[in-house]
């Protein structure tokens, strides 16, 4: 009779496999741009099958009641429960930043430029205005919950840093500013990482180097929004207030 699998077997299929489809991305598409859009694929395909359904997961734009909108995004992690709308046009998604629970930037190779760009456009989401209005239940009207912290976090193949995450890359994780901050991430090849910032400017680096770094990732990834629990109720009619009326005779 065989053996039953370890867990840490699982885990290690787990990893392997995206692994492997990000390998063979990298080494048969040399279209870069084509390249960047498999990849973005196979990280939110992994991300889709493995978070709870309570989440959607798409590459996105993220707007504001005010108009404002980020940088195109390659992965927003979202409320698909109580999100009242997300607008789809060809394809180009728009998710309200209310809804957001994080967003990650994904690139071939970590290296300080790339993460510089990562912190820009997580800074681009986190600047945007959120709305939140109380919530009438059988049990009575529940106050409005304040505009959670949204994550963000870089996902990358490979490093051309050596050793991957040494002073070079604790110097890019200090130095990104306080809308920017990185708070995971994972390079497939060499390990996974956590950053929890305490005020007002140090920060606690976990790096776990392993040979499951996608599966750390993600049970990491999952502790971290599970201790954000639910979005706030948006304010429909602050989006619906750019609506520009005609007026009648």
């Amino acid at each position: 009779m065989a053996g039953k699998p370890t867990l840490n077997e699982l885990f290690l299929a787990l990893h392997d496999r995206l692994a492997c489809e990000l390998g063979i991305t990298r080494r048969t598409v040399k279209h870069n741009a084509t390249m960047g859009a498999v990849s973005e694929d196979q990280w939110i395909k992994m991300l889709y099958e493995h978070l709870p359904k309570r989440y959607k997961v798409n590459r996105a734009f993220v707007i504001d009641s005010k108009g404002e909108c980020s940088k195109q995004i390659d992965i927003v992690v979202h409320d698909r429960q109580y999100s009242p709308f997300v607008l789809n046009y060809g394809g180009a998604l728009y998710v309200p930043a209310e809804s957001v629970y994080a967003v990650f930037d994904v690139k071939q190779c970590m290296n300080a430029d790339e993460m510089k760009d990562t912190a820009e456009k997580v800074a681009s989401v986190r600047a945007l205005h959120r709305t939140s209005i109380d919530i009438p239940t059988a049990s009575g009207v529940l106050k409005a919950k304040p505009p959670h912290y949204i994550l963000g976090g870089v996902l990358t193949v490979d490093c051309d840093w050596c050793p991957p995450f040494g002073a070079p890359f604790t110097s890019a994780i200090n130095t990104t500013s306080k809308e920017g901050r990185l708070d995971l991430g994972c390079c497939a090849q060499h390990g996974a990482f956590e950053v929890k910032y305490t005020e007002p400017d140090s920060a606690e680096i976990i790096v776990e180097c392993s040979a499951s770094a996608l599966a750390l990732f993600l049970l990491t990834l999952i502790d971290r929004l599970r201790s954000i629990a639910t979005v706030p109720a948006i304010d429909i009619l602050a989006y619906a207030s750019s609506i520009e009326r005609k007026t009648q005779n």
